[in-house]
């Protein structure tokens, strides 16, 4: 069973970074997940796909796998490109895309 670690994305319902640093550790699935004929269930014979564990740093992550003899990998976050912008350079004179309202 190999095991993924990573530094989640932050979410769509926030404008801010919580939550986003911290690392987890999570199994990947061995199973591909069924659906239940007869209500519509999803559900899984694999135990460990609930398991999630978060750590404070990319490095007590990979720690505790090599610890407990779990095969792993480590998925890089990407970082977000970010352009200065104020306001004002939405009413500049000379934009670039001409204002339509």
């Amino acid at each position: 069973m190999v095991a993924r670690i990573y530094r989640p994305a932050k979410t769509a319902m926030q404008s801010g970074k919580g939550k986003s640093g911290m690392w987890m550790l999570e199994y990947e699935p061995a199973k591909a997940k069924s659906v239940e004929p007869l209500m519509g269930y999803t559900s899984t014979e694999d135990m460990l796909a609930q398991v999630k564990m978060k750590f404070e740093s990319r490095e007590d992550a990979v720690a505790y796998a090599e610890r407990n003899d779990i095969a792993y990998r480590v998925i890089e976050p990407k970082e977000a490109k970010r352009r200065p912008m104020s306001y004002s350079d939405n009413f500049k004179f000379d934009r670039k895309v001409p204002w339509t309202h």
